[in-house]
Order: structure tokens, then C-alpha cells, then sequence
């Protein structure tokens, strides 16, 4: 179900975001926190492009379906028959613009307040951005949680190994291992470049 790229950029994502808020309050670390969060707008920009042309359950015309069909799923699953999906669910796709979306907000102003282009105003608004993040992965969290108890199937490890139990109809034909592959060299090599 979940091909390599989007389980690469989503574990990525994980560990960037992890270390940016662990170092945003060290001058010592300042570095670390700039290169994770220079890191994490490039995800952004990666999994953007992957969400128009990449594989069935990461495209964002397949899960996105808006606020109605969110508040839909999120009634269902207190109900007899919650809804099930083989990808995002609505109430997960409307987290991930969510998170996406954020990041944007919190890599373009830190990377102005790093570059001193704006003043305290967006420091302020990195700030705010970076908290409102905090609050939407513990969301994101929950939900995964709940999905998991739900329709007794674990998220994580289906996050980890890309494999969901599903009809082999709804499954994807491709993993992309080569390109997620490429994604983690050029993530790696960026930091090399960074910390020479």
C-alpha cells in the first residue's frame, strides 16, 4: 500500500522534526536545528510533487477529500461500521495538508529569521508554526492510535513495511525502492555538505 518514498520521507520527517524541536532553543546546536529544518522543507517540496505523480494511495487526489468527509469518518468510528480505507483516511489526509502545510510555514520563517530578513515578527511566527506542529502530530498520533484499535490493524508497522491487509486489488505495483533509495543519499549527502 505505502511505497518507499512515502515511508522513507515520512520517517525522515519524523526524526528532522524530533531534532529541530529537541536543538531549537541551543545556540550550540544551531546548526543541527537549521540543517533539520532546511531538511524538512525539502521533504515538503519532494512529497508534494510525489502527492501529483506518484503511486495510488500517495496521491493526494485518492485520500483528500475535504472537511465533510473528515467529520464523516471521525462519526463512523464510534459507530457499528467505521469507515475503512486501504490508504490516508479523510480525517488523516486533512492532518497531513495539515502538517504539510505547517512545515512550509515554520521552514520559510526560520529561514528568514535565520537570514535576519524579517525581524521579530517572524520569529514570532516560526515559533507559533513550530508549536501549532507539536500540537498536530500529537493529533496525527492519537489518530493512528485510534485507527489501529479500530479497524485492528497496525498503522506503524504498516508505515514501516508498506504492507497493509488488503485485497491484492488495492495494492500498489510498484514499491520505488531505487528513488526512495536516491531520497535518503541526497539527504545524507546534504548533511555532509552542511557539517563540513
Amino acid at each position: 500500500v505505502w511505497d518507499a518514498p512515502v515511508r522513507v520521507f515520512h520517517w525522515l520527517l519524523v526524526l528532522c522534526f524530533a531534532g529541530a524541536w529537541l536543538t531549537a532553543e541551543s545556540e550550540h546546536w544551531r546548526l543541527l536545528h537549521v540543517t533539520l529544518g532546511y531538511t524538512m522543507a525539502a521533504l515538503v517540496v519532494f512529497r508534494v510533487i510525489w502527492g501529483l505523480i506518484g503511486t495510488r494511495h500517495a496521491r493526494f487526489a485518492s485520500f483528500v477529500r475535504g472537511p465533510r468527509a473528515a467529520w464523516t469518518y471521525l462519526r463512523s468510528l464510534v459507530g457499528p461500521r467505521p469507515e475503512h480505507h486501504t490508504g490516508h483516511n479523510p480525517a488523516g489526509a486533512l492532518a497531513i495538508v495539515g502538517l504539510l502545510g505547517l512545515i512550509a510555514i515554520t521552514a520559510a520563517s526560520g529561514w528568514a529569521t535565520y537570514s535576519d530578513l524579517g525581524g521579530e515578527w517572524l520569529e514570532e511566527l516560526h515559533e507559533i508554526a513550530a508549536n501549532g506542529l507539536l500540537l498536530l502530530v500529537i493529533v496525527h498520533l492519537a489518530g493512528v492510535v485510534v485507527g489501529s484499535l479500530v479497524h485492528r490493524e497496525n498503522l506503524v508497522r504498516s508505515m514501516l513495511t508498506g504492507r497493509k491487509p488488503v485485497p491484492a486489488a488495492d495494492g500498489i505495483r510498484r514499491g520505488w525502492a531505487p528513488l526512495a533509495a536516491l531520497m535518503l543519499a541526497a539527504v545524507l549527502g546534504f548533511w555532509w555538505v552542511q557539517w563540513q
